[in-house]
């Protein structure tokens, strides 16, 4: 016999299912595609509405109503989206007139300037870490550092726009998937946001930090300019950038505010493959707080980019 005495049940009270509130039912359920009838919009109708499936939903319903009542989608990137090719993916949203800014860190930059001229990108780091020839490609750095140079003493443009001027001024081969490219050309918005010492153009005899730091500085005032439109609506994609874009953007939302604009009433939405301190509290929290909504995706973005560019388009058709 147990020393230790056990509560009794016999008075607890029950209640009828049927009046107590439950938050899933069989027509939030994903269902299945008949592959002889399968289409886009078949397969995202057969998602669930269930939890991240729902805020999903919410997000794109989010991105189609800034889109039609004109207000900023601003996408801020990291490096790894163009490294697993989702540069058509987001050219395609540029040229729809769904994206109205693109804000990336300088790796980004690196890679759509690589791709677009020579077709390739992302060297074996580990390979040429070994003898000291990571970062050491000649062609990339002269391009980028050289443009950053005319730029600062040649005009007032930033960091995107010299890098964009200067890949259609050369006709590079691979200009119709350069996100830098696309967006001059189409007149969006394009900044690069650097921070010296991080990238492999900052290794090479070309650097100038004082043309890096004005071009990137010239960025972050253009992005400013972008985020005091975010009043009553409007939409912020942080899509792989853990440290860089969601400093930035934090401080930009300020400058902002600071200024007098009523920077309020718009949603962010985070993605990347883990959950990241800095962009939940930079993007996803701190500045919806009291007016807005965050979300937080966590998958790859070669699945999860393509997802909602589609999900987007089906829902705008």
């Amino acid at each position: 016999m147990s020393k230790f005495k056990q509560i009794s049940l016999g008075g607890v009270k029950t209640i009828s299912i049927t009046t107590r509130k439950s938050k899933v039912s069989p027509k939030d359920f994903a269902k299945p595609v008949d592959p002889k009838k399968a289409t886009v919009a078949a397969f995202i109708q057969s998602l669930p509405n269930i939890l991240i499936g729902a805020e999903l939903r919410s997000l794109v319903s989010d991105i189609t109503r800034a889109h039609k009542s004109k207000k900023p989608v601003i996408l801020m990137m990291g490096a790894h989206v163009i490294k697993v090719g989702m540069s058509e993916i987001l050219v395609d949203l540029l040229k729809r007139r769904i994206i109205t800014h693109v804000a990336m860190n300088s790796a980004a930059a690196i890679h759509d300037v690589e791709t677009a001229m020579w077709g390739q990108t992302s060297e074996d780091v580990a390979v040429n870490l070994l003898d000291g020839k990571f970062g050491m490609a000649r062609e990339t750095g002269e391009f980028i550092n050289k443009a950053l140079v005319k730029g600062m003493t040649e005009s007032s443009e930033g960091y995107g726009e010299a890098l964009a001027k200067k890949l259609l001024a050369l006709k590079a081969k691979h200009s119709d998937v350069s996100i830098l490219a696309n967006c001059y050309s189409l007149g969006v918005p394009v900044t690069v946001h650097a921070a010296i010492g991080t990238d492999i153009v900052h290794q090479q005899p070309t650097m100038d930090g004082a043309a890096t730091g004005e071009m990137s500085f010239r960025d972050f005032k253009i992005l400013a300019n972008s985020v005091k439109e975010l009043r009553n609506g409007g939409v912020v994609l942080n899509i792989g950038s853990a440290v860089i874009l969601p400093e930035v953007f934090l401080k930009a939302l300020t400058i902002a505010r600071n200024l007098g604009y009523k920077a309020n009433g718009f949603s962010t939405a985070n993605f990347d493959m883990i959950r990241q301190y800095r962009p939940q509290m930079n993007v996803v929290e701190r500045p919806t707080q009291k007016h807005g909504k965050g979300y937080n995706f966590v998958g790859h973005h070669e699945i999860m980019v393509p997802l909602l560019a589609a999900m987007v388009k089906a829902q705008l058709k």
